[in-house]
């Protein structure tokens, strides 16, 4: 079972990539957003926001988030070190249940770029 800390370092690598992007990846990341990532098997939530094309965790919560972020991701923090690491596709693991994502419309449409 992955650890709070290699879910935050797990966290910071995505950003860095996200920051990284050119093109459509780089434009649906294009987002001013509250964000939440509620970590299941452990029980904690990361809040921040994603701007500037980065994730900026400002805060580790114990529990589900306690506020409504506009963008919420839920996941076991191995599936997050997998993703995070190429060994877990998105899509897949979206389609399947493993990886939940929730966000208005229009959100979840520049988001599927990243799919």
């Amino acid at each position: 079972m992955a650890t709070i800390e290699e879910c935050r370092i797990a966290l910071e690598k995505l950003s860095d990539s996200m920051a990284n992007a050119e093109g459509d990846v780089r434009d649906a990341t294009a987002l001013d957003r509250s964000v939440s990532c509620h970590i299941t098997d452990l029980d904690v939530t990361f809040t921040g926001r994603l701007t500037g094309g980065r994730i900026d965790v400002r805060d580790t919560v114990p529990g589900p988030p306690p506020d409504k972020a506009q963008i919420r991701l839920a996941m076991t923090g191995d599936d997050l070190v997998a993703l995070v690491g190429g060994g877990l596709n998105f899509a897949t693991a979206w389609g399947s249940g493993r990886v939940k994502l929730e966000a208005g419309l229009r959100d979840l449409f520049r988001l599927r770029k990243l799919l």
